[in-house]
This record gives C-alpha cells, sequence and structure tokens, in this order.
C-alpha cells in the first residue's frame, strides 16, 4: 500500500510538470503562421510576444495616440484595400520606415458575423493586403508581422453596421 501512495504520487506530479511544460503562449507570427492556434513548425523558432508594455500605445493604433500611424478600415466581407487605407498606409510607411527600432505587428480583425475558423482566415488576408501594400511602399517585409485575431478582439461591440464597420479593420502595433 505504501509504494501504490508514492507511485500514485510520483505519477500526479509528473502530469503536473508535464502539463506545464506543453502550455503555449502566443507567438509573432509571420505570413506562414498568421492565424491565431494555427499550428506551424515555424512557431517553435518565432519569437514570442513580448509582455513588455507598448511605451507608445498599448492598444496600437487603436488606440489613435500614435501619430502617424493610423488602422485601416476594410468593407464588409473584403481584403481589399479602398483608397482611403491606400492614403493612410502610406503615412504609417513612412512612420514605420522612420522609426527603425520597432517591429509593427499588424493585427487583422472582423466583425462578429460568421464562424471563427471564416473569420480567421479573413483577417489573415486583411493583415497580408495590409503587410504587401506596405512593402511597395518601401518597407522591408522582416519588419513587419502580422497575425489575424478575426473576431475575438472587437473594438466596438453591439450588433449593426456602427459596430461592425469599427471592427472590420487592420491595426498596428509597434513592439520593440
Amino acid at each position: 500500500m505504501y509504494s501504490k501512495f508514492f507511485h500514485a504520487l510520483t505519477i500526479a506530479g509528473l502530469t503536473v510538470v508535464l502539463a506545464g511544460a506543453c502550455s503555449s503562449k502566443p507567438t509573432k507570427t509571420d505570413d506562414a503562421a498568421a492565424t491565431v492556434g494555427g499550428e506551424n513548425a515555424q512557431a517553435a523558432t518565432t519569437p514570442m510576444v513580448t509582455d513588455k508594455p507598448n511605451e507608445l500605445d498599448p492598444q496600437g493604433s487603436d488606440g489613435g495616440k500614435i501619430a502617424g500611424l493610423n488602422t485601416v478600415y476594410f468593407e464588409y466581407d473584403q481584403s481589399r484595400l479602398t483608397s482611403d487605407s491606400r492614403k493612410k498606409l502610406a503615412d504609417n510607411a513612412e512612420w514605420i520606415k522612420s522609426h527603425p527600432n520597432f517591429t509593427i505587428q499588424v493585427e487583422g480583425h472582423t466583425d462578429s458575423r460568421g464562424s471563427v475558423e471564416y473569420n480567421l482566415a479573413l483577417g489573415e488576408r486583411r493583415a497580408k493586403s495590409v503587410k504587401s501594400y506596405l512593402q511597395t511602399l518601401g518597407v522591408d517585409a522582416k519588419r513587419v508581422t502580422i497575425i489575424s485575431y478575426g473576431k475575438e478582439k472587437p473594438i466596438e461591440s453591439g450588433d449593426g453596421e456602427s459596430a461592425w464597420s469599427k471592427n472590420r479593420r487592420a491595426n498596428f502595433v509597434p513592439l520593440q
């Protein structure tokens, strides 16, 4: 009985240790590992998202406090850039080029309609279109990572076009 108790205790202890070792944290992503929860062999070599607060604005461009770095918005169910978005991205490109110590994470978001899977894919397409356009403006692709949050991080709650239009966005988070 004594040995069964220690055997069970040992197994329980190993289970706790192994469970802790298998836990995961969000990672910065590139084009190949863009969706939240996506599995990718590169994820193990990608740097971890820092827990260090962003000294400019913890909300990135969503906070509206970083002059020259603007959130861009999308039409319903679209990932193509509007002419207004292209103008804002030109400003963003200048900001990124003038701040070489920052890497920029482009976060793709959607409104609340549709499945989780569909919205993650749409958010990824939005972030990719932004990154691609920034590259045409001379931004080094190595300085821009993308991630899709789909509908998981709305900036505006509610059902209706007013809220939905604010959530269909790509925002920019400077990371050091």
